[in-house]
């Protein structure tokens, strides 16, 4: 069995999409559907949450497999952007993201990395499933 190290815990009261988050002390927001979903835009969204989420995980991730592979992280700094999608399909509703990844300055192995990251990244590997991913340098 795993052991447990950390577990946010978050809670969704009002109308979901368009309500309230709240949880653990450092979560304390309002939810609102984006404008291009019929929503004001004035709160944040569950997809922007999940893009914050991944990026930072990745990001971690990434930093973490360029130390190990002997790779100077000040040197190639890298930048971890998600573009995180929810998509109109026939049977309702479907999620996409796309990952990329830029480093102030391009390891050789840059493409490896990621892959590794990918691989360790603990939110990478969450979203792998019913959700169409792509993970990439730019």
């Amino acid at each position: 069995m795993a052991e447990t190290l950390y577990t946010a815990s978050v809670t969704s009261t009002g109308g979901g999409r368009d309500g309230r988050v709240t949880g653990d002390g450092t979560v304390d927001f309002d939810v609102r559907p984006p404008k291009e979903m019929g929503g004001d835009g004035n709160g944040v969204n569950p997809e922007a949450l999940i893009a914050a989420g991944w990026a930072a995980c990745f990001n971690g991730a990434l930093q973490k497999t360029m130390k190990e592979n002997d790779v100077n992280v000040e040197a190639h700094q890298p930048e971890v952007t998600v573009d995180f999608s929810i998509n109109k399909v026939e049977d309702g509703l479907r999620t996409s993201g796309v990952l990329t990844v830029n480093f102030a300055s391009t390891p050789d192995n840059a493409q490896d990395l990621v892959d590794q990251a990918h691989a360790f990244c603990p939110i990478s590997k969450a979203l792998r499933g019913d959700i169409d991913l792509e993970v990439k340098v730019a």
